[in-house]
């Protein structure tokens, strides 16, 4: 049995591939303990190839080709992980970087705590590959520490949907029946929330393990006409749907509130930034999303900034004209901000997860 197999979902990615893959390739960990399955999502450019020529190379390298393309990475991880032989389950982004010793420090915790996953810190880049100079997470004020669904200072700003940052106990992802949602985006947040919801051991750790490039328009996993569009925001309505049913469905709606709270401020900076929408496609989707914004209400989590309360508050008035008007003025303004103000504005902090806090009786 392999120690980690370490699942690739590839859609076009022949600009970054090799450099995914060398980053696996060069890890400090025996190459030979670990398993590489890479999923592609029928590519149109040369992806395949370079599928070929490590599988070929490497005795351990999986090529599995699907016959439709899915648009999102949540089928091609399902199928890696039916293929999977390893103890431990490991993903990466096919245009993504692991840290070089990044295998061995994730195999080694996950073992030693006898945890069911374990996080690791992380680096965003750019598309050239520049490197930010802070990880995301503060080394400082997030040290390492067990994850609890009641703790609100803490795992619910660690708890990030991706899975790339993680390493997955097998046995305990298939136990509990644990998959993907398939055809939407947010298919790892499904997957993530639902891996907490059932472990009992959750640990993080401060060292950074992943180079995480930021995505223009297009990347690994999703087709440009997908990224943005209308069509993303109906079917990441239907991922969040299904999120927030898998909470209330577990008992756990005290607790969704803080990945709500997450998710809100996520989702409204995406739909602002975006450009691929009309105005009457903007109008459209805040109607479908209503139910979405509405929450914010019901659960009693307020927005994380005065400009998204105003926002909002023009969705539950069905004013949504008004609010894409909003809109328009928050994107201007964010065009003249650093990149990772940008960033940090779509994360809640800990105060804010307080302000949450308040009402969790009621929950």
């Amino acid at each position: 049995m392999y120690k980690i197999t370490v699942i690739v979902p590839v859609y076009n990615s022949e600009t970054y591939l090799r450099d995914s893959l060398e980053s696996i390739v060069h890890q400090t960990m025996k190459l030979d303990d670990i398993e590489v399955i890479m999923v592609d999502d029928c590519s149109t450019d040369k992806s395949t190839e370079i599928m070929d020529e490590y599988t070929n190379k490497y005795k351990n390298f999986v090529s599995i080709k699907m016959n439709k393309n899915h648009e999102v990475a949540g089928t091609a991880r399902n199928e890696g992980m039916k293929k999977a032989t390893g103890k431990y389950l490991m993903f990466i982004d096919s245009d993504d970087l692991y840290v070089e010793n990044a295998c061995e420090i994730m195999y080694n915790a996950i073992e030693q705590k006898n945890a069911d996953f374990i996080i690791g810190n992380y680096v965003n880049m750019d598309y050239d590959g520049n490197k930010w100079e802070h990880p995301i997470f503060d080394q400082e004020k997030y040290q390492d520490f067990k994850l609890s669904i009641t703790d609100y200072d803490k795992s619910f700003f660690i708890l990030n949907s991706a899975v790339w940052n993680k390493i997955f106990r097998r046995d305990f992802v298939e136990k509990n029946n644990i998959q993907f949602l398939e055809g939407v985006p947010a298919e790892d947040a499904y997957f993530t929330n639902s891996c907490f919801m059932k472990a009992e051991n959750v640990y993080y750790i401060s060292t950074p393990m992943y180079y995480y490039r930021q995505r223009s328009t297009n990347n690994s996993t999703q087709s440009v006409s997908f990224h943005c569009s209308r069509d993303y925001f109906d079917k990441i309505n239907r991922a969040y749907r299904a999120i927030y049913e898998s909470f209330k469905a577990n008992g756990y709606i005290r607790f969704y509130r803080y990945t709500y709270a997450k998710n809100m401020s996520y989702m409204l900076y995406k739909f602002i930034d975006s450009t691929l929408m009309t105005d009457e496609e903007r109008v459209q989707v805040l109607k479908d999303m209503q139910w979405f914004y509405k929450l914010s209400v019901t659960l009693k989590v307020p927005a994380a900034q005065k400009c998204q309360t105003m926002i909002i508050n023009k969705i539950l008035e069905e004013d949504y004209e008004e609010a894409v008007n909003y809109c328009k003025i928050v994107a201007d303004i964010r065009t003249f901000l650093p990149k990772e103000i940008r960033e940090n504005l779509a994360r809640p902090d800990a105060k804010m997860y307080h302000e949450v806090g308040k009402y969790n009786e009621e929950y």
